[in-house]
């Protein structure tokens, strides 16, 4: 594994070569540990790259291509990836706590089970991206495109939702619990007993969205008024 991932670092050295190359230390140090915390990668060609289990904590991987790497049960706590393109990339159980994704292209990602708590994700491309139980408290996914996305059993509570695009989203068993989902689009989404205890829906797009068992308390609709229907 740690042969095929030189390689494919090596071939981004010589490829890139420019303003974005990674640093060359950072290189070897990866190589040798497959770990390389608060290291520089930003820019690396790592497209299809076994990175599993790799500890990457604070590592620097702005705008570095990781379309369709393995990338599971990583340690990205912490990193930059702001404007990369993990897109089609496998991050199951990966852990991205307070990491940077902003616009990054995670489009037909696989994040299942991961640990995205507190991870800015504002502008993000989360198109058909499978987050089935993945933890995003408090995370910031402001204006994030989420069309098509499996968002069953996400935790997804006090998480900054605003301007979001959930249309044709699935929320099945999803805690949006004190979420604040303020002018965001859930057309055509499907809510099954999802939890929005104290979401702040103002002005959210509701078109054809269908809810089921959902728990509505002290909930603030879109159009104005709160419902405390599901409040025990």
């Amino acid at each position: 594994m740690k042969t095929m991932v030189g390689l494919i670092f090596v071939g981004a050295l010589l490829v890139g070569g420019g303003a974005q190359a990674f640093d060359e230390v950072s290189l070897k140090k990866f190589k040798a540990l497959n770990q390389c915390e608060g290291c520089d990668l930003s820019g690396a060609d790592l497209a299809g790259a076994d990175l599993s289990g790799a500890a990457l904590r604070g590592a620097h991987l702005s705008g570095a291509n990781l379309s369709e790497a393995n990338i599971q049960r990583a340690d990205l706590r912490g990193a930059d990836l702001s404007g990369a393109n993990p897109s089609r990339a496998s991050l199951v159980v990966a852990n991205l706590g307070n990491s940077n994704l902003k616009k990054a292209n995670l489009s037909g990602a696989d994040l299942r089970q991961a640990k995205l708590r507190e991870a800015n994700l504002s502008g993000a491309k989360l198109k058909i991206a499978n987050l089935k139980q993945a933890a995003l408290i408090f995370a910031d996914l402001i204006g994030a495109e989420l069309v098509d996305a499996n968002l069953r059993n996400a935790n997804l509570s006090q998480a900054d939702l605003v301007g979001a695009d959930f249309s044709s989203s699935v929320f099945e068993n999803s805690d949006l619990s004190e979420a604040v989902l303020r002018g965001a689009d859930l057309s055509g989404a499907v809510l099954v007993k999802a939890n929005l205890t104290l979401a702040d829906l103002t002005d959210v797009k509701m078109k054809n969205t269908k809810m089921r068992e959902v728990i509505l308390c002290k909930t603030k609709m879109p159009w104005g008024e709160e419902d405390h229907s599901g409040c025990k």
